[in-house]
């Protein structure tokens, strides 16, 4: 996980996503899901070009199922950007990075 992608949990998500004052992308994942991993460095990078602006991290479905659960999340990877406690978009499946760029633009 790269320097600036912060790892979400069941645990602390409210605090740290739904209350948040800026933008947050959760990526939801797990380790056995290769789509997932080929999306990993992809939200690394995000996570570095956007730091301070937009939060960004990862969920890992498998240790943190309530969230999942509570978003309806049945296929991975899927990416929630939620904005003011609500999630606002969800993409569903590996995109670009051009792709998620323009997704987390349009809120920012």
């Amino acid at each position: 996980m790269g320097e600036n992608t912060l790892e979400f949990s069941d645990a602390e998500f409210e605090e740290t996503v739904l209350k948040s004052d800026i933008p947050v992308v959760v990526d939801f994942w797990a380790e056995w899901c290769a789509p997932c991993r080929s999306l990993a460095p992809t939200i690394d990078a995000l996570a570095t070009d956007y730091s301070g602006r937009v939060k960004i991290g990862k969920l890992n479905v498998d240790k943190n199922p309530n969230v999942a659960t509570n978003y309806s999340v049945r296929s991975i990877p899927t990416i929630l950007l939620f904005k003011e406690g609500q999630v606002v978009k969800q993409v569903v499946g590996i995109k670009s990075k051009e792709e998620i760029e323009a997704i987390i633009n349009e809120y920012l």
